[in-house]
């Protein structure tokens, strides 16, 4: 049976701009491409396990404006589940204006617009569908209340819960030690440790010091070193895979298969446009001998 994935988060609508430098304050600068597209960190990690394989439903809000329907036949072109999305009256869809130079390096600002609306009452609201997952995935681009309380019912109903706090805000991470995973990046952990993590040593030091904090196992996403997963018996590093990088946008957690897929969704312009179909994943992985890996 297909593994059963609900995502509580974030649905925006992404505006690309391609330009060869950032302007200075008060610059005005001509870019080079433009790209739209649909994203959003919970949209995209619903996106990216519907085309792994997985049924996939979304408890999400949007705006009553030009991109919340937009976003809601998007969801179900790749049969998510929008049951539990919804248009909010009078409140802006969720965007992301990103910029992104020739090196692939980007700069994002998110307008969480209807994000931001997403309450404990809604998950509630959901209750029923959510008891009957395998996974239930969170990102902080929703009210830290709502991520508390999700937390908080996965753990209640034994379901496995994967929180990755992108991007960091400050939290009270004591409320979210009953989560299965906690996956930063090297950013956002160095923001929620204080620990720097410059190296994968220092990415030891400072997973370390997360389960000190009471999480079970702990996943540093570390770009272009690969990842480090961290649990009570020990770390391990796991090395990336070589790709040339186009756009970094959506290449979040990564561990083994996953660090493929992640660096893979680089080379392609976007978020949920450069996520790879399963079957031309598995081809990949199979073509540079990395099975068993």
């Amino acid at each position: 049976m297909a593994p059963r994935i609900a995502v509580v988060g974030s649905a925006n609508t992404d505006l690309i701009t391609f330009g060869d430098a950032f302007p200075r304050p008060g610059e005005t600068i001509f870019g080079q491409n433009f790209d739209l597209g649909f994203g959003g960190k919970g949209a995209n990690q619903a996106i990216a396990a519907r085309l792994c394989g997985a049924e996939v439903l979304m408890v999400a809000r949007v705006g009553d404006d030009l991109f919340g329907e937009a976003t809601i036949r998007n969801f179900a072109s790749f049969g998510v589940d929008t049951t539990h999305v919804r248009v909010l009256p009078g409140v802006s869809t969720g965007v992301a204006p990103i910029f992104v130079e020739p090196s692939g390096q980007n700069r994002i600002i998110v307008v969480k617009g209807a994000n931001d609306r997403l309450l404990p009452a809604d998950v509630d609201a959901a209750a029923v569908q959510l008891r009957s997952v395998d996974t239930i995935i969170l990102q902080f681009e929703i009210p830290l209340a709502t991520i508390y309380h999700t937390v908080r019912l996965a753990r209640a109903n034994n379901i496995r819960c994967i929180v990755n706090p992108a991007p960091a805000l400050p939290a009270d991470l004591a409320q979210l030690t009953a989560a299965d995973y906690f996956i930063p990046n090297e950013t956002e952990a160095e923001l929620i440790t204080g620990h720097p993590v410059r190296t994968v040593e220092e990415a030891g030091a400072c997973a370390k010091a997360l389960l000190q904090k009471g999480f079970r196992k702990v996943i540093l996403t570390l770009g272009a070193r690969g990842a480090l997963i961290a649990e009570a018996a020990g770390t391990v590093h796991v090395p990336p895979h070589p790709v040339t990088a186009v756009d970094t946008t959506g290449a979040g957690e990564a561990v083994a298969r996953a660090n493929l897929y992640a660096g893979l969704s680089t080379t392609r312009v976007g978020t949920q446009k450069s996520f790879l179909k399963r079957a031309d994943f598995e081809a990949e992985w199979a073509r540079r001998g990395t099975q068993g890996r």
